[in-house]
């Protein structure tokens, strides 16, 4: 399967999916004026990948420094496929990059972990 790879704009994150490496990143800020459009390729790619992968150790680098509501929800589909593959037998391990005094980003990663508990959250806080 071919990688993906979607430059960072002013509204929306980079997304550098490395499924030859099973190694998944965003990084960048999520607004874009229609998330469910931004993220429909993304998860259809993610979700295709998915389905082919057995007994893989995948890693997912997240460095998001805002995301607003509607990017939420997709992020929430996201690691959903991702905890899906988890249980399936995958090993998924998230790296949660994020300013050491974002409480905000803290909070949406903590909520993941209690949410997605088949997959392993690593915190990770970047001093600025």
């Amino acid at each position: 399967m071919d990688n993906l790879f979607i430059a960072a704009t002013a509204t929306s994150p980079e997304i550098d999916f490395r499924f030859d490496q099973n190694v998944l990143a965003l990084r960048g800020e999520s607004y874009p004026e229609n998330a469910a459009a931004f993220y429909a390729p993304v998860m259809e790619a993610l979700n295709a990948w998915l389905a082919g992968c057995a007994q893989a150790e995948i890693t997912v680098e997240v460095t998001l420094t805002y995301f607003n509501s509607s990017s939420t929800k997709m992020l929430f589909s996201l690691f959903d496929a991702l905890d899906r593959a988890a249980c399936a037998g995958n090993r998924v391990a998230v790296n949660w990059y994020r300013d050491e005094e974002d409480e905000m980003i803290l909070e949406f990663g903590e909520e993941l972990q209690t949410d997605f508990t088949a997959i392993q959250f690593n915190d990770c806080p970047v001093a600025t």
